[in-house]
């Protein structure tokens, strides 16, 4: 972990040299590293599409064989395969993902030890006066409001409509509360990190996943045409 979070504090360096400010570089680290991700985020996504067309037929077999578990996970895995569906895939991504998140939280917490800055002294003078926060080194209640907020929006915007009850909005909430609780307690740079990510993960959902969702639910589509097609013929 700590040679991922060496290599992001160097990233951070290197865009905090050219740029010369502490809040615009963690703007501008955010989007690079969401840019960095947003091919396996869109893997993600294909998987999780992939497994929920072929959700009926799983249902299906689940009910037919819930007595035969060895039958059942026979019949799942042809499934899976004709559908040319990794169960797992859709893991894969967020498994890799985590580190880096990880590696982030701990950098843009400390970016001292991880030699964006030399001293305390010098991060102290980078992170004075940024927009309306006085430091980013410390809490700010706006930015927190603001994180809160966009964790919220985030989640309601991207969560399926069906899903938009129960267990997942207790769980939207939640969340949105501990990333306000968090905002009141960690420092600045990193809340101004969050809040940025999900308001780049909102465009991101309107300008490419949504885009991405309608496109492989046209080739679905067509690819169920051209099977009744064939079978008229």
């Amino acid at each position: 972990m700590s040679i991922i979070s060496n290599l992001l504090g160097v990233v951070l360096k290197t865009i905090f040299d050219f740029i010369g400010n502490y809040g615009l570089s963690i703007i501008v680290f955010t989007i690079f590293v969401k840019v960095l991700l947003l091919p396996l985020t869109i893997k993600q996504t294909k998987s999780t599409k992939a497994m929920q067309d072929i959700q009926p037929k799983i249902k299906e077999i689940q009910e037919t064989y819930k007595n035969k578990p060895e039958k059942q996970q026979q019949e799942l895995m042809k499934v899976y395969q004709e559908a040319k569906i990794n169960p797992l895939a859709g893991c894969l991504p967020l498994l890799i993902q985590m580190p880096i998140l990880i590696g982030l939280f701990t950098v843009l917490r400390d970016p001292v030890t991880y030699g964006v800055f030399q001293d305390k002294a010098t991060l102290a003078t980078a992170s004075e006066g940024f927009l309306w926060i006085k430091n980013l080194t410390q809490p700010d209640i706006i930015l927190a409001v603001l994180s809160g907020a966009t964790t919220f929006l985030m989640q309601m915007i991207m969560m399926p409509k069906d899903q938009q009850q129960g267990s997942m909005k207790i769980m939207t909430y939640f969340m949105s509360g501990m990333m306000l609780f968090w905002g009141f307690t960690f420092p600045a740079g990193l809340t101004l990190y969050w809040t940025v990510g999900n308001l780049f993960s909102i465009a991101q959902h309107y300008l490419v996943m949504n885009p991405l969702k309608a496109k492989l639910a046209n080739s679905k589509e067509e690819v169920i045409d051209e099977g009744k097609h064939r079978n008229k013929k």
